[in-house]
């Protein structure tokens, strides 16, 4: 990274002062205010900070803090130092902290929120962008995926040095990254299929089979890809099957592991180098965390939208290990709540289900739909309290995951 101008330097300086003092104070861990006070000093600080460096950016509606963290431990085996975004504070002012925080590191892995990463491109100049997945989310806040499709795909068109590492089993990532000249395409599946029936090209109807999905109107279908998850193991770019052994569980963090491999691999880091650190990877910012609370085991598990409790789902203990539900409806989780709605309940029916939260009233509503017995709480110590049995798993969208992480003693 070249020498920062004297007024980017005092932005930093500032801004990292106040990040401390933000943390020092309790108020949370600097990742957001040192950004913000530094760019009120230097509007063209993230740039000024992201010059000289060869940057990852990693977007979509699921996924990205875990992805972000998994490609961070895979570049480790470069023996650089990596700056990250690492507690998900991903808009510029985060993204400023973060790199403000880490000047002498060569590169930088960032999450970025699906809304900036047109914004966010143009100034960094990133080396790679990751594309994840895209499904409805924040819709209050955020503008209709189709539409945020469209805006990436004439970022990534604009941005002829970017390599792109794409999930080809989604066709909204498909055709955002169709328009970027390099791409790497990774199989990395798609469970949840109701955001993504129409072909964003034409309109006309999508087919899936067990070859993927095509439009039955024009020529717009899954492209071939290079790497492809395959149940528990990888086929990576050489053809070759690996086991993911991770420690992080469910699906969707297999998903989210091959991206990884296929990003780090544009570093040079070849997969039977990468996978033993993302094997080491077992809690990421709070998330799969487990907790002893008055002598019972905690797993918090975070899901924002329908598609996140879907693979949240895929992960919960069996029955009848109980499960505390937590939703708020702030700004950062989006003040609409009638994605609830979308979500299928009845697969928790058979073990003791539990409700807390701001809107709790909201999801209790929902799961009366669903015929799923509950019972509403106070917050997670009286949770606990109720539990018959030894474990509990915890499901909470953003604040509430956040809140009950404080109450915990902010684990992890």
């Amino acid at each position: 990274m070249g020498k920062l101008p004297m007024r980017a330097r005092l932005a930093t300086t500032i801004g990292g002062a106040a990040g401390k003092m933000s943390r020092l104070a309790g108020r949370g861990d600097g990742s957001v205010i040192g950004g913000v006070i530094g760019l009120r000093v230097e509007p063209d600080l993230l740039a000024l900070l992201a010059a000289g460096r060869r940057i990852v950016l990693v977007t979509g509606t699921n996924g990205k803090t875990t992805t972000t963290r998994l490609i961070t431990a895979a570049l480790g085996a470069l023996g650089q130092e990596v700056a990250s975004n690492a507690f998900g504070a991903n808009m510029e002012a985060g993204l400023a902290a973060a790199l403000g925080q880490a000047p002498d590191a060569s590169m930088a892995v960032l999450e970025v929120d699906e809304k900036y990463l047109p914004s966010v491109l143009a100034a960094t100049q990133a080396r790679v962008v990751a594309l994840l997945n895209l499904s409805r989310d924040q819709m209050d806040r955020a503008a209709e995926i189709w539409l945020v499709a469209r805006r990436w795909r004439e970022a990534l068109a604009s941005a002829p040095d970017c390599r792109v590492v794409a999930n080809a089993d989604d066709p909204l990532i498909a055709w955002a990254a169709g328009a970027a000249p390099d791409v790497i395409w990774v199989a990395a599946g798609q469970r949840w299929h109701e955001d993504s029936w129409c072909c964003p090209q034409c309109g006309s109807h999508l087919s899936r089979d067990e070859l993927g999905w095509r439009c039955g109107e024009c020529t717009f279908a899954r492209p071939p890809a290079r790497w492809v998850l395959e149940g528990s193991s990888v086929i990576d770019s050489t053809g070759r099957v690996r086991d993911l052994s991770l420690s992080l569980p469910g699906r969707a963090n297999r998903a989210n592991a091959v991206v990884a491999l296929a990003v780090s691999e544009v570093f040079g880091v070849e997969a039977g180098q990468a996978l033993p650190r993302l094997r080491e990877v077992a809690s990421v910012a709070g998330r799969y965390t487990q907790v002893e609370r008055r002598g019972r085991q905690v797993r918090l598990l975070l899901a924002k939208n329908p598609a996140g409790w879907l693979e949240a789902f895929d992960v919960l203990d069996e029955p009848p290990v109980p499960v505390l539900l937590a939703v708020n409806a702030r700004e950062p989780d989006g003040k609409d709540t009638s994605w609830l709605w979308d979500v299928d309940y009845r697969v928790l029916r058979g073990r003791p289900v539990f409700v807390t939260g701001e809107r709790k009233l909201d999801l209790a509503v929902r799961l009366e739909a669903d015929l799923v017995p509950f019972g509403l709480t106070e917050g997670i110590d009286d949770a606990v309290d109720r539990v018959n049995g030894s474990r509990l798993d915890v499901i909470a969208n953003y604040t509430a995951f956040q809140q009950i992480r404080v109450a915990l003693g902010r684990a992890a």
